[in-house]
């Protein structure tokens, strides 16, 4: 019995790891155009897009004084409520100015779940590929 114990306590840091996924890093959206950084932030990610191409001005923001911002730069992701294997809160997408409720979970080591609901019934999902 000792036996097994101790070698269940040498495989436990050998698996510590694979189970306790990290979401941090940075992704590439599923498009390939747009690069974010995803941080530890209160209990859960948040992420942060730090490269857009082209001019990637927030055009479509609802507030007027900040549609001549560059993208780069804006938090667009607050994921805190950690919900199961995944993280739940908010997702804007300047694509047109709209906040929504959402959620990330990895799915893979380098493939991130990033989805994006309207009223918790009409939802839209991306995957994200993580950058090395």
């Amino acid at each position: 019995m000792r036996r097994v114990v101790l070698a269940l306590l040498a495989v436990l840091p050998v698996c510590g790891p694979a189970l306790a996924a990290d979401p941090a890093g940075l992704w590439l959206t599923e498009t390939g155009s747009s690069r974010v950084k995803i941080t530890p932030c209160g209990g859960g990610y948040c992420g942060t897009i730090v490269s857009a191409p082209g001019k990637a001005l927030d055009a479509k923001n609802p507030d007027p004084a900040l549609r001549s911002r560059s993208v780069v730069g804006v938090q667009i992701l607050n994921a805190q409520k950690a919900d199961g294997p995944s993280y739940t809160g908010s997702l804007y997408n300047p694509n047109d100015g709209k906040t929504y409720s959402g959620s990330l979970r990895l799915t893979g080591p380098n493939a991130l779940e990033v989805s994006g609901c309207v009223m918790s019934v009409f939802c839209k999902s991306q995957t994200w590929t993580r950058v090395n």
